[in-house]
């Protein structure tokens, strides 16, 4: 054998030698591609997941919010209303308190009814109270000759009707009830005929 042939034998094994290890290179190569692959993959599904959550917690954040302003805003309006309401109907008590004299007064006008110049002087001041009474939002009742209302009416008593058109009908007043910017501040008592 020459040294040529020996040579190229020796060669040959290096080459299978380095094949077989380039094989080697690219299978390691390709399960730590595989490995790095599922490990990026793996870190995907977990930032997808994070994302994920992140979006519902999100999500949850803005409903509350939502929720929290309608809340807030229900708050307000009732508030304001509430005020508008006390400030409008803040001498409720007051005024409640001034319908016995106002009752008073008018009983007095009409015992009054013989003597002129004093009935006279009372008929004034009883219409400079009326006129504070109604600036502040107080109006009567309108009874009698009505058809009796729960809602506006308390009734005393029952009378007898002799007319069947008359069923039902205020017939007369004990006691005037009164508004107080249109609500019910004294319901009426009166007399309704059966």
């Amino acid at each position: 054998m020459s040294q040529e042939e020996k040579k190229i034998e020796n060669e040959q094994p290096v080459e299978e030698t380095q094949a077989k290890e380039t094989v080697a290179e690219q299978t390691g190569d390709d399960k730590h591609r595989k490995r790095e692959h599922k490990r990026r993959g793996a870190k995907h599904d977990d930032s997808t997941e994070k994302l994920q959550e992140m979006g519902e917690k999100l999500a949850d954040a803005q409903d509350k919010y939502v929720r929290l302003y309608s809340e807030y805003e229900n708050y307000r309006k009732r508030t304001n209303m509430e005020k508008a309401d006390l400030i409008i109907n803040g001498s409720k008590d007051m005024i409640k308190a001034i319908l016995p004299v106002v009752d008073d007064m008018e009983r007095a006008l009409s015992a009054m009814a013989d003597d002129e110049g004093a009935k006279e002087g009372v008929q004034l001041i009883f219409n400079k109270l009326m006129n504070i009474l109604s600036q502040k939002g107080l109006k009567p009742i309108e009874a009698k000759g009505q058809k009796f209302d729960e809602n506006l009416h308390e009734a005393v008593t029952q009378f007898p009707s002799a007319d069947e058109g008359q069923k039902g009908t205020v017939v007369d007043v004990v006691e005037k009830g009164y508004y107080l910017n249109d609500k019910v501040l004294r319901y009426a008592k009166v007399v309704v005929a059966v």
